[in-house]
């Protein structure tokens, strides 16, 4: 058990380096929203994933409304559901228990090692447990330190800090291309997404351009299906 902690433990570093510059800037843009550090303190306690919790703290700026929070962050999280369901295989030995704590743990980060870790050799308890907590601890200490920061910078746009949550989702959205049908798919989302935001009050063009692209997405997908069989027939 303390082997395969430690070993969790040096395997949450690089996820830790990384954790610090976007936990930081989250904390400083999460004061300038409105939230005190013992509220970013609960938020990073609680929700831990950065991507909810930056778009959770731009919604609460624009003083969107909880319903249109809520579903945003379920919706932008609900790619979670996947994640944890690809590393379950390889946590067959571990309680029910632990691994709804396990989970909670799962962000792209630590699944990215997790996953990678087990498809070399069989891991226990004791590493996840090395991993997450250590990379929970540094997402914690990363955001109270940036909202303590956060109130001796009055304008965070000046350095750059606003455009922090933008270039997150750009660069995982880049590692998403890999085919053409993703980059049309991208093109509408985004088209979608500007027409909604030009046209309808409120917050809702991202959910809409959400449902809609994906549900574009599946009929493509079907399209091309069923042309492939038509073709081999």
């Amino acid at each position: 058990m303390t082997h395969s902690f430690k070993e969790g433990f040096k395997a949450a570093l690089p996820v830790v380096f990384g954790y610090f510059p976007i936990g930081m800037a989250f904390g400083v843009l999460a004061v300038q929203s409105g939230m005190t550090t013992l509220e970013v303190f609960m938020m990073s306690l609680l929700v831990y994933a950065g991507s909810a919790q930056f778009i959770a703290a731009s919604l609460l700026a624009t003083q969107a409304s909880i319903g249109t929070i809520i579903f945003t962050t379920f919706l932008v999280n609900s790619r979670h559901l996947l994640m944890t369901a690809s590393l379950a295989p390889y946590m067959k030995k571990i309680s029910s228990k632990l691994l709804s704590l396990l989970g909670f743990w799962v962000t792209d980060e630590t699944f990215a090692v997790s996953i990678a870790a087990v498809a070399k050799e069989p891991k226990d308890k004791g590493f996840f447990l090395g991993l997450y907590i250590t990379s929970h601890v540094a997402w914690i200490s990363s955001t109270v330190l940036g909202s303590m920061m956060g109130n001796f910078i009055p304008n965070p746009e000046k350095f750059g800090l606003d455009f922090a949550l933008p270039a997150m989702f750009i660069a995982l959205l880049i590692l998403q291309v890999r085919h053409k049908k993703a980059l049309a798919i991208i093109i509408i989302s985004a088209a979608l997404s500007i027409g909604i935001k030009l046209n309808m009050a409120g917050s809702w063009n991202i959910i809409l351009a959400t449902v809609i692209s994906a549900t574009i997405g599946v009929l493509m997908d079907k399209w091309m299906e069923k042309s492939s069989q038509s073709l081999s027939a």
